[in-house]
């Protein structure tokens, strides 16, 4: 559209980001973990999950978001590793979004650290040039007042400000109208285009196509013929065309909820398990920051080749409580997926949203929900105080998290038990 201008904007390795900003502004620690070898992901000593963020000296050794952290500690022996803290994240995300809201009031949120800004009617007062000043002007005032980077992507529809954004990182600013696809974007690998993955990479491999330009540039039957529909989807990425509605569905402003697209693809069901536990963690935080409780519980997922699917479950009491999310998000996702196909994107979302709500229990549940919510609360608080290593969640700290779907029982739930060990000012579930 010509009179609109859209705004990309993702927060730079936003996990370690938010944490390293927090340790020095509030904590006022000298070491600013953007700027060594450091990752988000699990814990120091024991050594093992996933890594969730990376700073980019991290990346400089070849670290990637996903992998095992044994094997990021393999490659950068002193790399420094930090826990998750959802709770300061969901605060940063929050701050975050109402900065963006102060510049338009249609603010499309895609993920818990990225969004984008769209303003329409723009283009008989300001030209691009002023646009690409506005940009500029966000960009620090988040640096300033928030503590933390972003990359601004700029054009007039969303997969092309996507594909902006992620143009040199961090702390950039980029443009990517119609005009500049050819010099910005045809030039670079078929890798690069958005929610092009491993598998699809290596079919465009084998029919010779090495970059972005040659797939915009290739026989429509002979891309449809070999990759089908999703093909033609790609190569309309190529070629600039914007992003499907369905993928707007499911963004996380519509409710509580929050979804991602898989850094690689997802492929077993333990690494789904470590993505569903993650997202549960922000809804579960945002809930319960909100005094509010939900009744419904619903995951979707978009394949390698585009199709995309949703379920949804009706719970027995309303919860805000995270491990009950997480228990039932699996549970849910273990009937939507054929335990074949390729995931690129997946998400977490809630409905039935319920305020000064009790729990009606059961003759066994009763003790249990009443642990787990005040656990939830607990973690939270301490948190806040203590900061985003005092409180460390079991599943992010082994590497083998099959154990976790299960039910609740008495000992363990769903990969966090119900003890906590107060040493000083660290305190641990245990």
């Amino acid at each position: 559209m010509k009179d609109r201008f859209v705004f990309h904007v993702d927060v730079n390795s936003a996990f370690l980001s938010w944490s390293a900003a927090y340790k020095v502004s509030v904590l006022g620690e000298a070491e600013d973990l953007r700027l060594i070898p450091s990752i988000v992901g699990g814990d120091q000593e024991k050594r093992h999950g996933i890594v969730l963020a990376k700073s980019m000296p991290a990346k400089k050794y070849g670290i990637q978001t996903g992998e095992a952290i044994v094997t990021a500690i393999q490659k950068c022996p002193n790399l420094v590793v930090i826990p998750p803290d959802y709770g300061l994240y969901v605060r940063a995300s929050g701050a975050f979004i109402r900065k963006l809201k102060q510049y338009s009031d249609h603010v499309i949120q895609y993920s818990i650290d990225e969004a984008w800004v769209v303003l329409e009617g723009f283009e008989g007062l300001y030209g691009r040039g002023q646009m690409v000043r506005l940009a500029h002007e966000l960009k620090e005032e988040i640096k300033a007042e928030l503590g933390f980077t972003v990359n601004i992507g700029i054009s007039t529809n969303f997969l092309l400000s996507k594909m902006a954004g992620d143009f040199s990182k961090p702390d950039k600013v980029h443009t990517l109208f119609p005009e500049e696809m050819e010099r910005k974007m045809w030039v670079l690998p078929v890798s690069e285009l958005f929610f092009v993955g491993r598998a699809t990479t290596q079919k465009l491999f084998s029919l010779g196509i090495r970059t972005i330009g040659e797939l915009a540039k290739a026989d429509e039957q002979m891309i449809k013929a070999h990759l089908k529909t999703p093909g033609a989807i790609i190569q309309g990425y190529a070629r600039g065309e914007d992003l499907a509605p369905y993928m707007f569905e499911h963004e996380a402003n519509k409710g509580y909820g929050n979804s991602m697209t898989a850094p690689r693809d997802i492929v077993t069901e333990e690494y789904a398990r470590h993505l569903l536990l993650s997202l549960c963690e922000t809804v579960g935080a945002r809930l319960r920051a909100d005094g509010v409780k939900i009744s419904v519980i619903a995951v979707h997922i978009t394949t390698y080749d585009f199709c995309h699917a949703n379920r949804q479950m009706q719970l027995s009491a309303a919860t805000d409580v995270t491990e009950e999310l997480y228990e039932n998000a699996c549970r849910v996702f273990r009937l939507l997926w054929d335990r074949k196909t390729p995931i690129r994107q997946i998400g977490v979302h809630t409905a039935k949203v319920q305020t000064d709500v009790g729990r009606q229990y059961n003759l066994f549940e009763g003790q249990r929900f009443d642990r787990l919510e005040a656990l939830n609360r607990t973690v939270d608080s301490i948190r806040q105080k203590f900061g985003e290593d005092a409180v460390l969640r079991a599943g992010f700290l082994q590497g083998d998290v099959s154990h976790m779907s299960g039910g609740l029982d008495r000992e363990r739930r769903s990969g966090v038990t119900l003890g906590i060990d107060v040493e000083g000012e660290k305190t641990r579930i245990i």
